[in-house]
């Protein structure tokens, strides 16, 4: 009995894959590696951000074998989303949104490779509240996967049981698999659709971590001459240890709050200069399209 219970899940797990296969595409990407991306709605893929390059050429193999081309509509470094539309309509149907997940839950992780299915399974390994990304993104899940998948998975649909979409994988510090959230895909999908990139604040000032006595922040090395810390007052050698009254111990940390919300903000920036601490008030700007 045991066995034909085993047969049946595993028989299980199959289906949801190939019925997801059919969503699923895959590309060459610069560093000459597979990548997949899937259909997100209205004949748009998604994809992982880092496996793309503004200005090249996306050739798109879908589920049937047909090698489309396709343009890259636009990247959310911070959520680490990239939009692309193929040339030509696609009938594949989007996938649903899924439930809300739990450590524990089976995820099963669909890729593609040249129209070629690929498919994984494992479990949800972590749950958590809402964070920023290292470049300032706010993520509204955090969800790690206990799943063996390789690099060709980048930018494929993770699943639940049911075969509904928890959202992309990507894979963060150290390799480690993560999801991000279809909640967070939608927000950056929109954007995109719309701008064509999503705003990131703009600070204009080259910074180096630096610990001066009990002082640790972001010391500026450069200005950029039309920036807002110029245009604010800071000076080169200036070290920026607060952000609203909130410490910041280097530059890492200053870069996670340039995010797309700090876009436009007045911010008042805690700096030390020649030993003395003072405040200087910067309305961030937008960081400009590369």
């Amino acid at each position: 009995m045991s066995d034909f219970n085993l047969s049946v899940f595993s028989a299980a797990i199959a289906d949801v894959a190939a019925a997801a296969a059919p969503v699923t595409a895959s590309f060459t990407t610069h560093h000459h590696r597979t990548a997949s991306a899937f259909h997100w709605r209205d004949g748009y893929f998604v994809t992982a951000e880092e496996a793309v390059e503004a200005g090249e050429e996306i050739e798109l193999t879908l589920a049937s074998g047909e090698t489309v081309k396709a343009e890259l509509v636009g990247r959310d470094p911070s959520t680490g989303v990239a939009l692309l539309k193929p040339a030509g309509a696609v009938s594949a149907a989007p996938l649903a949104q899924a439930d809300a997940v739990r450590p524990g839950n089976l995820a099963i992780t669909i890729g593609s490779s040249q129209g070629s299915a690929l498919a994984v399974s494992g479990s949800v390994g972590e749950v958590g509240p809402a964070w920023r990304s290292m470049r300032g993104g706010t993520i509204d899940r955090r969800i790690n996967l206990a799943v063996n998948a390789g690099g060709r998975f980048e930018g494929g649909p993770v699943l639940d049981a049911k075969g509904a979409l928890i959202g992309m994988l990507l894979f963060g510090p150290r390799g480690r698999a993560l999801v991000m959230p279809y909640e967070t895909i939608e927000r950056a999908v929109e954007t995109l659709r719309e701008k064509g990139h999503v705003a990131r604040g703009y600070l204009g000032a080259g910074l180096h971590p630096i610990r001066d006595g009990a002082a640790r922040g972001a010391m500026v090395m450069s200005l950029d001459d039309n920036g807002p810390a110029k245009a604010a007052g800071l000076a080169l050698g200036d070290i920026i240890v607060a952000w609203n009254g909130e410490a910041v111990h280097g530059p890492r940390e200053l870069i996670r709050k340039l995010g797309p919300d700090s876009a436009g903000a007045a911010v008042r920036l805690g700096v030390v200069r020649g030993g003395e601490q003072r405040d200087v008030a910067v309305t961030i700007g937008e960081k400009p399209l590369s």
